[in-house]
């Protein structure tokens, strides 16, 4: 595997066969090799040591590679011995001396195809001026040690390896025009080659040609700039046109090459030959001004000025640059206090090495000490010489050089590391880094000795017996590992060249523990390739990645941002996010959304209101996972929280409107938690919370009002939720903005606030505390706000002005205007109202919010329209005053206030003969809170003894909303005592009023005492002489029938319901009064059709349910022929099943809506129930099941 980058997310299958292959081949050698790759010694030649040094730094390569010729190996082929074997860098070294060149290309061939590369052959065949036709030998030829043969004549044969085709050579195929498309290849290549050698050579030409009489002015001028040169020019254009494609400005890129139509932009050789590729213009950038200032020779020069000739600031800067000059001295010398401790410790160890070598010396031979004291004549070459391993690493292949025994070689081996200490050392008078780090490097290996045997083995026996230990440095992991970094950039350029390799072999379940080594290394790895790369593995590091995981990356991005800061940020982890935006795991998406959330605080907040919105909205539009658009929706409340550009409120607005209409609920449960708060802070600091904001979602109400296809329910929701959660937000600007704000402080004692004064907030961001600061500085603007309220009024308190002048009257309006039918808008704007008054406290609410309502509800029959029923009182203005105003405190005067008017209320409607939905929505409404009930049957008992038969008739109408959601010991001693007393009414009216209240009981009780009450009341409307001819009692007991007996108890139904039902049926046969008798028969076909989906056993069917049936086939034939097809099929469909059973085909439970099967019964039936007149209500519950 290559040592290179690696993305351990982006592999493909051939890339990882690829990399099986070449780990294949380097396992394929034979033990030979092996043997031979351990027995090589530490030190070559110095001519082919570097491109050794260079090859171990960038790839991997088999045991030959990487490793010169060897001393010991040299000696082994002269002796000739059999047990040694010669490298193969020698032998191709020899083959190209001896001008072998056939040979010699053979085995490069061989060695390539095996896997088994030798830097020698691959830069001699791949340099095309080894085959040159020349009359002196081709430097090439001098570097490699050719022989005096002389130059190779260039033949038709012979091409280098960079043309050659190992494919023609196979045995299929006409080669010799492949042969010839090669060699003009070649030719073409050469051409040009010899192009860009000739333009490198006139660029430097032109460099060296500028006219002296130039050189003179420019000397002579300071001030004129010199002029740009060719090389220059062509330098600058490649670095102008990297940073346009780099920066994604490709048509200023194309432009700009067009311009330049001269130069190729992709190749830097174009720019001039030999001539290093500069960092890019970023990092020119940003290291242009942190070069230290030369060292240079200076005069003190005395010169006369005229102060007029200075500019008018020349006095004003002075202080300035001295100041800063100041500074730059002060950092000089720090710097050099540094140096200078330096010096010293190294000065010390000096001493104490040369004290060892002494030691050392004194033990030696003599042979020894003389081979020493000619070491330094040699001391130059080995200092030119750089280190194998850069010096940035202390390398353990060469412990192997002090294990060899007390003769020449290890004496060499120890002057040798001391001679390149001493050469190093003299070179770290400069202030570069990297020369510390080889001068560090080095004096470490100097400073480790070992024991040496006292043997007399020879150096070769000792290398071959090391080689058993089966060490491999040749593999990538090798390499690595047998190098110790010794410093921290070297440590974090080992991270950075492992951690690709590790990433993906960790268990998905344990990625999350590498999450510090990947920050580390990509927070001071020096490289910004690497940096990407590791950011890159940091996002990618787990497929599906849970909460806690999330979390964890999280942290690592946020500590990453505060130790970078905001230019690496927008840089290296923003980039990162962008390319996750759409991504198929949500997971992932979710990841990225949270990050911009958790990244705003440390982005430029040019990039927090333009770029991150833009993610973020594109994110909340388009993504179809619940849970990234809530991440979205709380990641834009991060942001609101940050952003600073007043131009973005309209796209925030904007934002919370699309947030609100969200279909998932947790999305919009997140938008009031996190965004609308985050979003009202900002514009309480703009200034237009009650300008901009609050208007614009009453205006938009008010438009929905008075919309041509009805009222949107969903969208009148949204906008008063938010309203809802403005509510915090806008008492706070109250406080902040009132008079006696400015006497606010924290001394003294404050009373404490109450737990009940605020209504549970649904996040800490709608908290009042929260949001003005803290608990006590609330305590104490709260008693200042009652106070004033109380006692001071609200004069020039224009922010509470806004609130009771203009805000209330106009949501009053609107509450006006909405349908008292909707139970949902109801309860919307009552929850709204009791939100604002309970926040905005009891004085308030008693000062400012009942006085206007009570002005509108002026509770006479005058305010009432009997004949158009839009009078005010049938209106929802009453039920959400009832439920949302004065609900807000339960204190015994505000109970007493809530009975009163609701019995004031009835009265009015009742005397009125009004409408009363406006007093059931407030029933419906106050009923579902238990803690109501006692007070409702308070007002309830008011209407029952009521002198007014109107008023008594509507208490009767009321307990069948009441009897639902209250209790049955309630039931059983305050409701059916009041609808026992009321069905002895002397009114008839009042006693029909009570049945769908017993009815109700019917349904909802299951104490038997109870039933058998209701039970004996009903049968005594039913049976007794004196109702028979009540017409208008008999359409109420059977459309309760109808209502109640699928849910009613079953012996309730079979014993009272049905054969009730058929006697009415046959009553009904022998009204005379045409109008009476179709009324009761369309009520009875909407009973039956309720009924037929309950199980009827066959007795009551054969006995009450057909019969009854018949009876209103008979009826139907007459009156209504579309009802009587329906009723002919019921009745076939029921004999059917009778008959069924008697044969003994039980078929489970009867239901006649389910056992039409047959089609033509099915569509008769189908269409005769469109073409219905009979109420919907009704027509429901024939598809009603017993529940």
């Amino acid at each position: 595997m290559a040592a290179g980058n690696v993305n351990p997310f982006n592999v493909s299958d051939s890339e990882e066969e690829a990399e099986h292959r070449q780990d294949g081949a380097d396992s394929e050698r034979s033990p030979s090799d092996e043997a031979q790759g351990h027995s090589l010694g530490p030190f070559s030649p110095p001519a082919y040591s570097e491109p050794a040094v260079l090859l171990s730094s960038t790839r991997t390569s088999p045991s030959v590679d990487g490793i010169p010729a060897s001393a010991a190996a040299v000696a082994g082929i002269g002796v000739g011995s059999a047990e040694t074997r010669v490298s193969l860098d020698a032998i191709a070294a020899q083959l190209l001396r001896d001008q072998y060149i056939l040979t010699a290309l053979e085995l490069h061939t061989e060695l390539l195809e095996a896997g088994r590369e030798l830097p020698r052959l691959r830069d001699y065949f791949s340099n095309p001026g080894n085959f040159e036709r020349q009359s002196g030998t081709p430097p090439a030829c001098k570097e490699q040690g050719v022989g005096p043969g002389g130059p190779l004549n260039r033949a038709g044969s012979i091409s280098t390896l960079d043309s050659l085709d190992f494919a023609r050579y196979s045995d299929d195929g006409n080669r010799e025009s492949d042969e010839r498309v090669a060699v003009l290849e070649f030719e073409l290549r050469k051409a040009k080659e010899t192009i860009q050698a000739l333009r490198a050579n006139l660029t430097q030409a032109a460099e060296c040609e500028i006219p002296s009489q130039e050189r003179k002015n420019y000397k002579s001028s300071p001030e004129i700039q010199e002029p740009i040169r060719p090389l220059e020019k062509r330098a600058l254009n490649f670095l102008v046109n990297e940073y346009l494609l780099k920066n994604e400005y490709k048509l200023t890129s194309i432009t700009f090459s067009d311009e330049n139509d001269d130069q190729d932009f992709e190749l830097w050789d174009d720019v001039g030959l030999n001539i290093p590729k500069p960092p890019d213009l970023l990092h020119v950038y940003r290291n242009c001004g942190n070069s230290l200032p030369l060292n240079m020779n200076t005069v003190d020069v005395a010169v006369s000025v005229d102060p007029s000739d200075l500019p008018g600031d020349y006095f004003s800067q002075e202080p300035v640059q001295q100041t800063e000059q100041q500074e730059v001295v002060q950092e000089l010398e720090y710097q050099i206090s540094l140096l200078n401790t330096e010096k010293q410790s190294l000065a010390e160890q000096i001493k104490k090495l040369q004290s060892d070598i002494q030691a050392l010396q004194r033990n030696v031979s003599s042979e020894t000490t003389t081979v020493m004291k000619s070491t330094p004549s040699k001391q130059d070459p080995l200092c030119d010489k750089p280190p194998l391993d850069n010096g940035q690493y202390l390398d353990i292949r060469g412990v192997t050089e002090t294990d060899s025994p007390p003769d020449v070689n290890a004496t060499k081996t120890s002057t040798t590391t001391t001679t390149t200490t001493d050469c190093t050392e003299s070179i770290t008078t400069a202030t570069q880094p990297h020369s510390k780090l080889k001068s560090q490097s080095q004096r470490s290996k100097s400073a480790v000795l070992f024991d040496q045997p006292n043997r007399n083995l020879s150096p070769v026996f000792h290398q071959a017996l090391l080689s058993f230990c089966r060490m491999s440095a040749d593999s990538r992991l090798g390499s690595e590992v047998s190098r110790i970094a010794d410093s921290e950039q070297s440590v974090m350029l080992m991270l950075g060249r492992c951690l690709p390799h590790i990433v993906p072999n960790v268990l998905l379940a344990k990625r999350e523990e590498l999450i510090p080594l990947i920050l580390c290394t990509a927070c001071l790895h020096p490289e910004p390739k690497e940096r990407d790369q590791l950011l890159h593995i940091l996002f990618n590091l787990i497929k599906r990645p849970d909460d806690e995981q999330r979390q964890m990356i999280l942290t690592g991005c946020v500590a990453f941002a505060r130790h970078v800061g905001p230019t690496r940020v927008e840089a290296e982890l923003l980039p990162q996010c962008w390319e996750q935006i759409n991504h198929k795991y949500p997971e992932r998406r979710l990841l990225v959304a949270e990050a911009c959330g958790a990244l705003a605080p440390y982005l430029p907040k040019e990039i927090r209101s333009s770029l991150v919105l833009s993610m973020l909205q594109q994110m909340l539009a388009e993504d179809k996972a619940d849970m990234v658009r809530e991440a979205v929706v709380k990641s834009l409340g991060i942001i609101m929280g940050y952003i600073d550009d007043a131009d973005k409120y309209s796209q925030g607005f904007e934002l919370m409107l699309l947030s609100l209409g969200d279909p998932s609920e947790r999305v919009v449960s997140a938008t009031h938690q996190v965004f609308i708060p985050a979003f009202a802070a900002w514009c309480t600091e703009l200034g237009n919370l009650q300008s901009q904001l609050m208007p614009s979602l009453l205006t938009r109400i008010e438009k929905l009002l008075k919309g041509e296809y009805g009222l949107d329910e969903h969208k009148l929701h949204m906008y008063l939720s938010a309203l809802q959660s403005l509510i915090p937000a806008l008492f706070a600007v109250l406080l902040q903005n009132a008079p006696f704000t400015s006497r606010a402080n924290l001394q003294g004692d404050v009373p404490p606030i109450e737990v009940t004064r605020f209504p549970r907030p649904v996040s800490p961001l709608q908290d009042v505390a929260t949001i003005v600061g803290s608990r006590e500085q609330l305590a104490v603007l709260l008693q200042l706000y009652d106070h004033q309220l109380q006692h001071e009024g609200t004069t020039g308190w224009d922010s509470l002005l806004w609130v009771v002048n203009q805000f209330l009257p106009q949501i009053i309006e609107i509450v006006g205007r909405i349908n008292v039918t909707s139970s949902t808008c109801v309860h919307e704007f009552s929850r709204f109202f009791w939100r604002l008054c309970r926040t905005f406290g009891k004085i308030f609410t008693n000062t400012k919010v009942k006085p206007q309502f009570q002005e509108i509800l002026r509770l006479s029959e005058e305010n009432v329209d009997a004949t158009a029923g839009n009078g005010i009182l049938t209106k929802a203005t009453v039920p959400i005053y009832a439920t949302g105003v004065l609900t807000c405190y339960n204190q015994e005067e505000d109970r007493k206030l809530l009975v009163g008017f609701l019995e004031d209320v009835m009265t009015t409607l009742s005397l009125s003969h009004a409408p009363l939905d406006s007093l059931k929505a407030s029933f419906v409404e106050l009923g579902a809170n238990p803690a109501y009930h006692e007070l409702l049957l308070t007002v309830l008992w008011y209407g029952v003894v009521h002198t007014s038969a109107l008023v008594r008739c509507t208490a009767a109408r009321m307990f069948e909303l009441l009897v639902k959601g209250v209790n049955e010991t309630l039931v059983a001693q305050r409701v059916v005592p009041a609808l026992i007393t009321l069905s002895s009414d002397p009114e008839i009216s009042v006693r029909i009023s009570t049945i769908p209240a017993f009815g109700t009981i019917m349904e909802t009780v299951t104490q038997k005492e109870l039933l058998e009450r209701v039970k004996m009341q009903l049968a005594s409307f039913l049976e007794d002489p004196q109702y028979q001819d009540q017409h208008s009692l008999h359409m109420e007991i059977i459309k309760t029938f109808g209502r109640v007996g699928p849910n009613a108890e079953p012996r309730f139904r079979d014993e009272f319901v049905l054969p009730h039902l058929h006697k009415l049926a046959l009553c009904n046969n022998q009204q005379t009064v045409e109008s009476k008798r179709i009324d009761i028969a369309t009520q009875l076909f909407e009973a039956y059709s309720a009924l037929s989906c309950c199980f009827i056993s066959e007795e009551l069917m054969v006995n009450h349910f057909l019969p009854g049936l018949r009876c209103l086939r008979t009826d139907m034939e007459q009156l209504s022929p579309e009802h009587e097809v329906i009723l002919s099929s019921m009745i076939k469909e029921c004999e059917i099943k009778v008959e069924n059973k008697g044969i003994g085909e039980a078929q489970g439970s009867i239901s006649i809506a389910a056992s039409l099967v047959g089609e033509d019964a099915k569509t008769k039936f189908l269409s005769k129930m469109g073409q219905l007149t009979t109420s919907g209500a009704m027509l429901a519950n024939v598809f009603q099941r017993k529940k």
